[in-house]
């Protein structure tokens, strides 16, 4: 293998025993620790993992987890009052509302009710605002977006002046995490479905991002040899030979790839760990500021 591994889990675990000191120190100092609430609506079994997931990630840093599993028939006023009662105890620095949430579900109005200082999620249409706008900081960075660039700081890559490809434009990585790199002095470049000579324009890339939900769609010619390339996708591919019938992988083909990379996130095992330790992260920064805690 050429390029360098950056190892998700490994930063990430780095990262959570990080957090973990500072809960200790609050409960120390301050007699509280921070408390993350999730809002699960319907019964999706992904979407039941990742509140599983997020909930354990929390009890081993120390932090306090509330749970409101609710039906996918609630109202939108239910809803919104869930969110409110949420917004107004003082126990809870993070409201997260699992997406996607049912179609009757108006998914805007939801999150715009979010409080701007427990928005950990990073989704409140002033945070997104603010992280569009030069000098302007966001209270919460969306955690994907974040941890892609979390990475990239772990492995000590230079983004000021670099050439910075984001391939995909959805609203949850591709633009927050384009704007991030923007804010970091990268020059930017945004890639999707109507881009023209993709390949070429990819291959300017002295940082990648990929993150287009086309499994295995970035191959070695595709990428400028050196480049450090961050895979965000997830895709789920036919596998006969597994015992579940597939197997998952990212946007990138990581066999070709790292033979060409200077450095390459793999997927699974890249970004996804981070989005959980951004979490963590965004609930240990709003703790922070409800106690005054620098």
């Amino acid at each position: 293998m050429t390029a360098q591994l950056i190892d998700g889990r490994a930063i990430s675990a780095t990262i959570r025993g990080e957090i973990k000191a500072e809960v200790e120190e609050m409960k120390a100092k301050y007699g509280k620790v921070p408390g993350l609430a999730t809002v699960l609506v319907g019964a999706r079994k992904d979407s039941q993992a990742y509140v599983r997931m997020k909930k354990k990630a929390c009890a081993e840093v120390g932090m306090e987890s509330f749970s409101h599993d609710l039906s996918g028939d609630i109202s939108q006023d239910e809803l919104l009052k869930v969110v409110q009662d949420l917004n107004a105890n003082p126990a809870v620095n993070g409201i997260l509302v699992q997406l996607p949430l049912p179609d009757h579900i108006d998914e805007e109005e939801i999150l715009g009710a979010i409080s701007l200082e427990k928005d950990v999620d990073g989704f409140h249409p002033l945070n997104i605002g603010r992280l569009s706008m030069k000098r302007r900081d966001p209270l919460f960075v969306p955690c994907t977006p974040r941890g892609c660039i979390e990475l990239l700081n772990r492995m000590g890559v230079e983004i000021e002046g670099k050439e910075a490809v984001v391939l995909g434009r959805s609203n949850i990585v591709g633009l927050p995490v384009a704007m991030l790199l923007l804010h970091r002095n990268a020059t930017l470049t945004i890639c999707h479905s109507r881009t023209k000579d993709l390949p070429g324009v990819v291959g300017r890339a002295d940082i990648l991002i990929a993150a287009v939900g086309r499994p295995e769609m970035v191959k070695a010619d595709w990428v400028k040899p050196g480049a450090v390339v961050i895979d965000v996708g997830t895709n789920a591919v036919d596998d006969p030979t597994r015992e579940k019938g597939y197997r998952l992988t990212g946007d990138v083909d990581f066999d070709e790839v790292k033979e060409v990379a200077g450095a390459i996130s793999p997927s699974p095992g890249g970004v996804g760990p981070m989005t959980i330790a951004m979490l963590l992260r965004n609930t240990m920064d709003g703790a922070k500021r409800a106690v005054g805690m620098e």
